[in-house]
């Protein structure tokens, strides 16, 4: 009794020292040990990711990639894979596992080394979320301490799931969601055992056990985690020989980039850390779900990119971009040497880089990049005469040798299964596609290649805009009293201008006049001289106040005459905005790109909330979600069916009286739904095109990126046949093949959406020749539509259909007329 006495009084002063050591280490510690009170509401270091509507992933940003799992989405044998390696008494200890305490007290005892550090999941935690990995026993200490703090503010699921996002697993991997889709592009649920084992043996060393740079090392580490799943009886023998002999597969795999869209996803970027900060921006796993639609954006994409490289080849080829051995004094590279050399080429696009290796009459055979050998066919070569200047091509080539030789460096592209010769587009481009009705951006493309170059034409280039802008000015005339059968008289005109001391000239282009003309069909053939007798007639700041209803700002609109040939300079997006309003009767939209924004398990933190374009009960319902009417809603019809005509023209062709608008080449597309309108400035230095239906309506810029350069002419090339694009560069030639292109694809399935005539419009049957009204029901009439009290009351004479005017529109005078 006396001995157990004393042994009862030694186990209570050891007691009493340990509660004593305990408690002085807890507050030498305390002023360290941070609040854990943060792991309530934790906000994991998740990247940013950016979407299609229809939720195609375009991008993502962020230093750390993280893939947020909930528990109960893991994988069962996944979190037996953890429990068996890291800590198998997981659910049955406080925090803190007395028994690898001990454990690892006996290994330090015996060794003098700290092999085991005795860490639970929940020490884990602690330490991955508050402290280091220095091994020191004062961090031992604090990891002890905010471990128990840990257990007591969540539950043993809460701290798993906790454990399992913020794990470093190696090439910027955090997390078990991440590491699945960088080692094998894939999900969890999609992993196998030993993929599962193999991202459980990780965090003890994620760089020195990372499959990718040591699979040996990797896959050792691999079948010590199966031997514990194995002991834990979490797998059976089976499973546990069949796992460890697959083999290591593991490697690495970016971000599963589904549409690559540059433009758009830097635009989200900047929004956003605007708003939210760069840190919250990149780090709290925002989901950014863009207004586009990943078809009809990659549509975009093309349709920019073909039509700069169908431009490009117009004007010739500028020969080879290095040039690797002389064919006639020196040896040619051996193909390693030469894919040795490829390499540092950096490819743009669709662009290959490649070297010619041998060439016959109208072939060549090179060689690529990744070593592939091809051969250019003739089709693919015969385009490529030289490049002598912007205005100006070499005769055709007639055999290879006149354009590549061995050893010359170039890019090719495969084009309809076909390989290309080709080169990088110095000219560039922006497209902007729009809802009309809510302004949602459909598609948006700043430019050829974003790698190239970051500025966004599409929202940041201010360029003139040219006969992009008449609708504008005509849309003014109409306010004014003018109607679509007004006759102006479309001749040279020759100003004196007595500020700078020289005539002012304005031409129609091409240089054909038609004397007295309606105005139909003068916005409709873009006529410059009706423009320019359009804005006086209107007055300059009548007209230039006109345009400011439209979004437009007054700095960008020049006050004098030359507003009516398109000096003001616009961007791409503020030209679809503007426009739109023909399109959805009379209001201005404001265009926007972000659908909706989630947090990382999906629960919505805001959405769009776009101006609309109201009936009358949504006007009176919710005033404030309808987009203000501008114009009213029969002015923009009677511009949006001037514009049908720009594409469909007019009269009869059976009897020689047809006409054709500058936008004919809209009648490919087969859809009589469309309107639009080409532009092109002085030189042929900026080009548009903007086309619509009710729908979608979207506008191309093509032009150099230095404002000075012209965008030239390119002359016939007898190699290539028909259906060539030829002569001076301009909307209609430069800009509208890529708006064909893309609103091929963007209407593919889209049923008729014609704009319809709004009430207050009447239909009456005109003279052609005069714009009075007229009984033949013949060619020499069509029907027109007026606003109500603005249609001609006078009937042309059956002899005599010379009268230029009606007696409703305001007439021109003397001098505007001759």
């Amino acid at each position: 009794m006396k001995l157990l006495k004393r042994f009862l009084q030694f186990a209570f002063v050891c007691t009493l020292l340990g509660v004593l050591t305990l408690i002085s280490l807890y507050y030498y510690v305390k002023s360290d040990i941070p609040s854990v009170e943060v792991l309530k509401d934790v906000q994991l270091q998740t990247p940013m990711q950016v979407f299609t509507r229809d939720g195609k992933l375009i991008n993502q940003f962020g230093e750390k990639r993280r893939i947020p799992v909930r528990l109960q989405d893991v994988p069962e044998p996944m979190r037996n894979a953890f429990l068996a390696t890291e800590d198998n008494r997981f659910y049955d200890h406080f925090g803190i596992d007395p028994i690898g305490i001990v454990r690892s007290a006996l290994v330090l005892i015996t060794t003098g080394q700290k092999k085991q550090g005795a860490s639970t999941l929940t020490m884990q935690l602690a330490r991955n979320f508050f402290l280091t990995r220095e091994k020191a026993y004062i961090r031992k200490v604090k990891e002890i301490f905010i471990a128990l703090h840990i257990e007591q503010l969540l539950t043993k699921d809460e701290i798993f799931e906790l454990y399992l996002n913020k794990i470093e697993l190696g090439n910027r991997a955090f997390g078990i969601g991440a590491a699945a889709q960088v080692y094998y592009g894939r999900t969890l649920s999609e992993l196998t055992l030993p993929e599962m084992a193999m991202i459980a043996g990780l965090p003890k060393a994620p760089s020195a056990l990372n499959p990718i740079r040591n699979p040996e090392r990797a896959k050792s580490r691999r079948n010590v985690v199966l031997g514990r799943m194995l002991a834990e009886k979490y797998i059976t023998q089976a499973e546990y020989n069949a796992a460890t002999q697959a083999p290591i597969t593991a490697k690495f795999h970016g971000a599963e980039i589904e549409l690559y869209a540059p433009y758009i996803s830097e635009m989200v970027r900047a929004y956003m850390v605007e708003r939210y900060g760069t840190d919250k921006a990149y780090n709290s796993g925002m989901r950014v779900y863009t207004s586009v639609e990943s078809e009809v954006q990659l549509a975009a994409q093309h349709a920019l990119v073909d039509n700069l490289h169908a431009y490009d080849m117009r004007h010739g080829f500028r020969g080879p971009e290095a040039i690797y051995w002389n064919a006639q004094s020196e040896s040619p590279l051996s193909h390693g040497g030469i894919v040795s050399r490829l390499r540092k080429v950096n490819e743009i696009g669709s662009l290959k880089a490649a070297v010619v290796l041998s060439i016959t009459e109208q072939s060549a055979e090179v060689l690529l990049k990744s070593g592939e050998q091809i051969t250019l066919t003739w089709p693919g070569l015969s385009w490529a005469r030289q490049y002598i200047s912007e205005t100006r091509q070499s005769l055709p080539p007639k055999t290879t040798a006149d354009i590549l030789a061995p050893g010359m460096q170039v890019f090719v592209r495969k084009q309809d299964n076909l390989w290309m010769l080709s080169q990088l587009p110095q000219a560039s481009s922006a497209l902007v596609s729009l809802d009309p009705n809510d302004g949602r951006v459909k598609a948006i493309v700043g430019g050829y290649s974003f790698e190239l170059s970051q500025y966004n034409r599409a929202t940041q280039a201010k360029r003139q805009v040219g006969s992009n802008i008449k609708p504008f000015i005509y849309s003014s005339a109409l306010e004014q009293g003018y109607t679509l059968a007004t006759i102006i008289n479309d001749a040279p005109i020759n100003h004196w201008d007595k500020s700078v001391g020289v005539a002012w000239r304005p031409k129609n282009s091409p240089e054909v006049y038609n004397g007295p003309i309606r105005i139909r069909r003068a916005l409709a053939q873009s006529k410059n001289v009706v423009s320019v007798r359009l804005i006086k007639g209107v007055g300059i700041n009548t007209a230039a106040d006109h345009l400011l209803k439209f979004g437009f700002q007054d700095a960008d609109i020049n006050r004098s005459e030359s507003l009516a040939l398109g000096s003001a300079a616009l961007t791409p997006i503020e030209m679809a905005r503007g426009m739109a309003t023909f399109a959805n009767g009379g209001h201005l939209i404001e265009p926007y790109f972000i659908d909706k924004i989630t947090d990382s398990f999906g629960t919505e933190l805001g959405s769009a909330v776009p101006l609309i374009v109201c009936d009358e009960q949504q006007l009176e319902e919710q005033p404030e979600r309808c987009a203000p009417q501008i114009i009213s809603e029969q002015n923009a019809f009677l511009i949006a069916d001037a514009l049908h005509s720009a594409i469909w023209g007019g009269g009869s062709w059976k009897h020689k009286t047809g006409w054709s608008g500058t936008g004919w080449r809209g009648q490919w597309l087969k859809r009589r739904d469309l309107a639009g309108k080409t532009g092109t400035t002085n030189d042929s230095v900026d080009t548009w095109f903007t086309g619509f239906n009710r729908n979608v309506l979207t506008t191309v810029w093509v032009g150099f990126d230095d404002a000075s350069k012209s965008l030239g002419r390119a002359a016939y090339n007898a190699n290539l046949g028909k259906n060539q694009l030829v002569g001076a560069e301009a909307g209609a030639i430069s800009a509208q093949p890529a708006w064909i292109n893309f609103m091929r694809e963007a209407l593919k399935d889209e049923p008729l959406a014609p704009i319809e005539p709004p009430p207050g419009l009447i239909s009456t049957r005109i003279d052609l020749k005069t714009g009075l009204l007229s009984r033949k029901n013949d060619h020499t009439s069509r029907f027109e539509y007026f606003e109500q009290g603005t249609a001609p009351t006078k009937y042309v004479l059956d002899t005599d259909s010379s009268t230029p005017f009606d007696n409703s529109a305001p007439l021109p005078t003397h001098e505007e007329l001759f």
